[in-house]
């Protein structure tokens, strides 16, 4: 009568080279993945200012009103917070720049000709973006934090500096761990998220 076998365990040698080949695959694996949630993270942010954009010129139709954005340093990471303020001109004062009596957080803005409409600036943060050293942010013209847009939802043109672009890119230490982004805004208010980088007749290259 045959006995059957016992079955038999892992041996160290065979333990070691599997730990090995775990290894590997993690050293090869991880940095990818880290790169992959990065690059989410960077659309993510992108979306985040193509929404500012889109709020403030949707903002200036709804109201018939002039709108503007405007960006702040977050004191966490260095990225900018947004918030969207409107302006109704009176008495023959201009909502032009600092000009014009502006909404903030807590008070509406004078003039409304519809007095059931009670709008407050609405604000966003960026804390929650990646820091200086995974996601870098650059303004242009360099600058910028403001853009001003008209009550048919154009952008102002006489107000400059104004704000016409935004760029998102690996920080240095992240170098190539995504494709860079921008988010442009064009003088009719539409705000597009596109590729720097690709050529000018692709269809994901940025509007001139």
């Amino acid at each position: 009568m045959t006995r059957p076998r016992q079955a038999r365990g892992f041996t160290l040698i065979e333990a070691v080279v599997v730990v090995a080949i775990m290894c590997i695959v993690l050293s090869v694996g991880l940095p990818s993945m880290s790169n992959w949630l990065l690059g989410r993270k960077a659309l993510a942010a992108a979306v985040f200012y193509q929404d500012a954009f889109t709020l403030a010129r949707n903002t200036a139709i709804a109201h018939n009103s002039h709108s503007r954005l405007v960006l702040t340093e977050n004191a966490v990471n260095g990225k900018m917070d947004w918030r969207v303020d409107i302006c109704f001109p009176t008495s023959g004062i201009p909502c032009n720049g600092d000009t014009g009596t502006w909404s903030t957080a807590t008070t509406a803005a004078d003039g409304d000709p519809d007095p059931d409409q009670v709008f407050r600036s609405i604000g966003r943060s960026a804390e929650a973006m990646p820091g200086e050293g995974d996601l870098a942010l650059a303004v242009n013209p360099s600058g910028a934090t403001e853009v001003y847009f008209t009550p048919l939802g154009w952008v102002d043109t006489s107000v400059a500096p104004r704000l016409a672009r935004i760029g998102l890119a690996p920080a240095l230490t992240r170098a190539n761990a995504f494709a860079p982004l921008a988010v442009v805004l064009t003088l009719a208010g539409i705000a597009t998220i596109c590729d720097p980088s690709a050529a000018a007749h692709d269809v994901r290259g940025c509007p001139p």
